[in-house]
């Protein structure tokens, strides 16, 4: 009931965030629904149903990702002394973050099955039936399995909120630490008057937090295995465009290994996004910058932890789309049989608009992050106009570093399987 109330209340920017979060459900659960229907019209094609459901699981890990960085940037949900006195603390505020996704994600599973069954035949509208052969409309799908898949994405994108929201116990130390700090001179005020002989307790450890290039070699590292694995096993006949998924190094369907490679180069983008963004922040401070380059550089240096990894993401994603592109457009002609459906091209348009729109929610958090030092600048002087120079020198930069990279390993796992 809270967390109706407080979406009621809502600024219309959250509304919408929160109406994509729902939208994007709905897609994903539309891929579920369709991938059921063909498992029940086809029971002897048990491989290519896997496939197809393994190939919703990336729709659906975009979506998750996407649902948890709305809530991470829900107003609603951050630690307030009001809220605090009432009760809600920072782990019932995830909880309450959690119960808001689940609701916008139900709400659009629900949409899509509706959908669904309307363009199946199964409800009557304006649309009823139109669909009916490319879904399979002539089976009738069981409602225990359609509500397990559909009851999927909440499940996982409300466990996923939870536990990226959940109070860390470095913050916690981190906040003891600064409530103690003010009483240190009077408990030695005190120990000086009254002396004891029992030893002061230690003062807490409060670990310091991972810098944001940290993860920079192991991405590099994971890069470069993934493309010794694609060099390794890449080597074999051409896509065959009458299979659902078909990739070079195996004749019978898809190669394990190549879809490791694959993963294995996506899985080190992500990792050495922070610290990709933190080194374009010291490149822009380096030697003796203007007060524009400085500022870009320190922010991009401040932010890389929040923004790096949705950019890390974002470049894997687009890394895949380019390698696909290459790989599958010289393997049929314009007349001849596509590996490529319309589900397919509806789960991958999905994948990117997620993580793009991921990527751009972060970006915004980190902007309402920095209200207090912006508000700041602002008081000193600081004209609006080099706070804009700031931020598109920092959108520049980005792009002239992470383009050709993204570009340079979409070529180079395709390479050894375009020859």
């Amino acid at each position: 009931m809270l967390s109706l109330r407080l979406a009621r209340g809502a600024h219309p920017l959250v509304l919408l965030r929160r109406l994509l979060v729902a939208a994007a459900a709905a897609g994903v659960g539309f891929l579920l629904l369709c991938t059921l229907g063909y498992a029940v019209a086809h029971p002897k094609s048990t491989g290519q149903s896997l496939v197809r459901l393994v190939w919703c699981a990336v729709p659906l890990a975009a979506v998750v990702q996407f649902a948890v960085a709305v809530a991470r940037t829900d107003p609603a949900t951050r630690p307030r002394d009001g809220l605090d006195a009432a009760g809600l603390g920072p782990v019932r505020l995830s909880v309450l973050a959690a119960a808001s996704t689940a609701i916008s994600c139900t709400l659009g599973s629900g949409f899509a099955l509706l959908l669904y069954k309307v363009l199946r035949g199964d409800v009557g509208g304006p649309l009823s039936g139109s669909a009916r052969r490319l879904l399979d409309g002539q089976v009738h799908l069981p409602w225990g399995a359609t509500l397990t898949l559909l009851g999927l994405l909440p499940a996982l994108a409300a466990g996923a909120c939870v536990l990226a929201l959940h109070p860390r116990r470095e913050a916690a130390a981190m906040t003891q630490q600064a409530a103690a700090e003010p009483l240190e001179g009077a408990e030695e005020a005190e120990s000086a008057e009254t002396p004891s002989d029992v030893p002061p307790a230690p003062p807490p450890v409060v670990p310091t937090p991972k810098p944001a290039y940290a993860g920079l070699p192991w991405g590099i590292a994971i890069i470069a295995v993934g493309l010794a694995l694609e060099a390794y096993v890449g080597h074999g006949p051409a896509p065959d465009p009458n299979r659902l998924i078909s990739l070079p190094g195996r004749t019978d369907g898809a190669s394990p290994g190549v879809l490791g490679g694959w993963l294995l180069a996506s899985l080190g983008l992500v990792l050495a996004g922070p610290g990709l963004t933190h080194w374009c922040g010291v490149l822009l401070a380096a030697g003796r910058p203007g007060a524009v380059r400085l500022l870009a550089g320190r922010i991009l240096q401040d932010a890389a932890t929040r923004i790096g990894r949705p950019l890390g993401v974002l470049c894997a994603v687009a890394s895949g789309a380019l390698a696909a592109a290459e790989l599958y457009g010289a393997a049929w002609d314009s007349s001849g049989p596509r590996p490529f459906g319309p589900l397919t091209g509806l789960g991958a348009a999905l994948v990117m608009a997620c993580v793009t729109a991921t990527a751009i929610t972060a970006a915004l958090d980190s902007r309402q992050n920095r209200t207090g030092t912006t508000a700041a600048l602002q008081r000193l002087g600081i004209p609006a106009s080099m706070l804009r120079g700031a931020a598109i020198l920092r959108t520049g930069v980005l792009l002239a570093v992470l383009t050709p990279l993204t570009w340079a390993i979409a070529e180079l796992v395709t390479l050894p399987m375009s020859r």
